[in-house]
């Protein structure tokens, strides 16, 4: 008899089952079975918001040049590992050179944004002309813990895509993966999980769409969230209504991320805010100055 593996969630650094004990069968694109995975619950979604939420601190306090070489680190390991990742798409159903072309746009992804992630901040960043006698500067913060629907229509590029953008600006986020393909995305935790990425930083769970993104875009301590379109679009308009109820900022992604248009700056900036500062400047006697 054959055995399925079964893929198991990513939270906080770990492969927890999910508190629920159920699974479902993952299938390749031909209606094979290929694995087992967690069915995550409400639960698993909570737990994973308070994890993202105590890591956050930490990741956003660290400079911008290391969250750019932990990001470069991902693209060397996903190199390294390039085929493994090859030959799962190949026994989901995809063709050999999809399946390459798909690896090859994730590592230069990675590459992309990590090397934006030193120079966005004096893009949007400003000294503000002011009547009073002051300094003021603007300067973009992350926003905190974002929740993810990833794109339902690729294995991995859409949801690299996603993340990347928002976690090298300094926030944590917690994914809900591909619901009918989520196995290169759980393979793509084990690239986190042994990388420089620290735990919590990125945590996924696979499971019914359905069920659990109502309750991640109604928990009070997300933030914001990252739609991509779903065939199910009733649902993101329903979370869409769930987000107001602490002033979520949704983004809604309509883009096939295979193409550069679904890569860029303002990928990084919509999960930031602007935070303004104010110094007074204080007249030296004898003559104009300030400090």
């Amino acid at each position: 008899m054959e055995i399925l593996k079964t893929y198991k969630l990513y939270i906080g650094g770990q492969f927890p089952r999910t508190e629920s004990g159920r699974s479902y069968l993952v299938s390749s694109l031909a209606g094979e079975p290929l694995a087992n995975a967690c069915l995550a619950s409400r639960k698993d979604i909570r737990n994973a918001v308070q994890v993202a939420r105590k890591a956050h601190g930490a990741w956003a306090a660290k400079t911008a040049l290391n969250r750019s070489q932990i990001i470069y680190r991902i693209a060397e390991m996903l190199e390294a590992r390039k085929g493994q990742f090859i030959d799962e798409l190949s026994e989901a159903g995809f063709g050999m050179e999809e399946a390459n072309a798909e690896i090859l746009s994730c590592i230069d992804r990675c590459v992309y944004y990590a090397g934006w992630a030193d120079k966005f901040q004096a893009l949007i960043s400003s000294v503000n002309p002011v009547a009073s006698s002051h300094f003021n500067f603007s300067t973009p913060e992350p926003m905190g813990v974002v929740g993810v629907l990833a794109c339902q229509n690729t294995p991995l590029i859409g949801f690299i895509s996603q993340i990347l953008p928002i976690i090298i600006g300094g926030n944590t986020v917690v994914v809900l993966a591909n619901s009918k393909m989520p196995l290169s995305a759980i393979s793509f935790c084990e690239v986190l999980a042994t990388s420089d990425v620290p735990g919590g930083v990125v945590n996924v769970l696979t499971g019914s769409i359905d069920e659990l993104l109502p309750t991640l875009a109604s928990h009070m301590d997300v933030n914001a969230l990252s739609l991509a379109t779903v065939s199910n679009m009733p649902k993101v308009f329903e979370a869409q209504e769930l987000a107001i109820e602490n002033l979520k900022r949704t983004q809604l992604l309509v883009h096939d991320f295979k193409n550069q248009d679904a890569q860029g700056m303002e990928f990084i900036t919509d999960f930031q805010e602007i935070k303004t500062t104010w110094h007074p400047i204080e007249q030296i006697a004898g003559g104009a100055g300030a400090y």
